[in-house]
């Protein structure tokens, strides 16, 4: 349309431009040409331009590297499926539908990351005195801090392996802590546990004895004496799940895989091949910062852990109303 006007300004009809267009193999009617200068633009391509404009803001960053250049990078919000890009982009656009989100992301070429299969990592201790299963994959709590289930996953760096350990509450999905480590010595799931107590003490929620409950898979590390041990001294219930059992621990499994789809497999938190642990390190924290604060859940409703555990907290401790 923008050639036509141009041959029009120059002295040539519609008619005679459209002619040649069609000669060369652009098939275009002069009614079309017409239609275009006096129809007005449908709403739905102004809605489809307002909603790209806003999935193109949510999944680049504009950032500046090390050497000053000022480049676009996808943010994790560009990780997003469908369903999860829709819901953030109507809490900026409420009208905002699914059919203009789907069309946006297709036309920027974003798909949503893709988890896929993990290799087993638990090896259960030999003959070992396991706590029962308190669970029986019923992976619900009525509150914070009620249930919190633990396992780790592994990293490949260019130094070996990196294994990460994350302790999660089932309320709100929340992840209270993680540690990285380059052996599955017992630490490696004493520091995220002591972390992940302290860290409630801090935030005004300790943990009282007989409150919570642990959950965990038969590894090693989970069925050792320290282990046992500091949950006793702390008046927390141990719980392990069956042996040979896929769905024994199924949300921490989940959250292994998203960890790995979302962080370990993309770019997103850190720029390059992961060289040593420090690398991990550096590329765990951002994605638990992002999980814990802006990536929004399903499973909550659409909001966030921390926005979920808030909204818990602000129903308990209600301003008194006025008589």
């Amino acid at each position: 349309m923008g050639f036509i006007d141009q041959m029009r300004a120059e002295g040539f009809a519609v008619e005679s431009i459209c002619r040649v267009l069609r000669e060369q193999g652009v098939k275009v009617a002069a009614r079309t040409y017409r239609a275009w200068k006096t129809r007005p633009v449908s709403a739905r391509t102004v809605t489809d331009a307002i909603v790209t404009d806003a999935v193109r803001e949510a999944a680049w960053a504009n950032v500046t590297t090390p050497d000053g250049r000022k480049v676009r990078r996808l943010t994790p919000e560009g990780l997003y499926g469908r369903r999860k890009m829709t819901a953030l982009i109507r809490r900026r656009l409420p009208d905002a539908s699914w059919g203009a989100v789907d069309r946006a992301m297709r036309s920027l070429g974003l798909s949503g990351i893709r988890r896929d299969k993990t290799v087993r990592t638990t090896i259960p201790a030999k003959d070992g005195i396991r706590a029962g299963d308190l669970l029986n994959r019923d992976f619900t709590a009525p509150r914070p801090d009620h249930t919190w289930v633990t396992d780790f996953t592994y990293v490949r760096a260019w130094t070996g392996w990196v294994y990460v350990a994350f302790i999660v509450d089932v309320y709100s999905q929340r992840i209270v802590a993680w540690h990285a480590a380059t052996t599955k010595h017992v630490d490696l799931v004493m520091i995220p546990l002591r972390m992940a107590l302290w860290e409630r003490d801090r935030a005004g929620h300790p943990i009282s004895p007989k409150q919570l409950r642990a959950h965990s898979d038969a590894g090693s590390q989970y069925t050792s004496v320290t282990w046992t041990e500091k949950l006793a001294l702390d008046g927390i219930a141990p719980s392990i799940g069956t042996v040979g059992d896929a769905y024994d621990n199924a949300l921490m499994e989940t959250i292994n895989g998203l960890y790995k789809a979302e962080c370990v497999r993309t770019t997103v938190f850190h720029d390059g091949p992961y060289k040593t642990i420090a690398d991990v390190e550096y590329a765990t924290s951002g994605w638990v910062d992002w999980y814990n604060n802006r990536r929004l859940h399903g499973s909550l409703g659409m909001v966030t852990p921390n926005e979920f555990e808030a909204t818990y907290y602000a129903a308990l401790n209600r301003e008194p109303q006025p008589a």
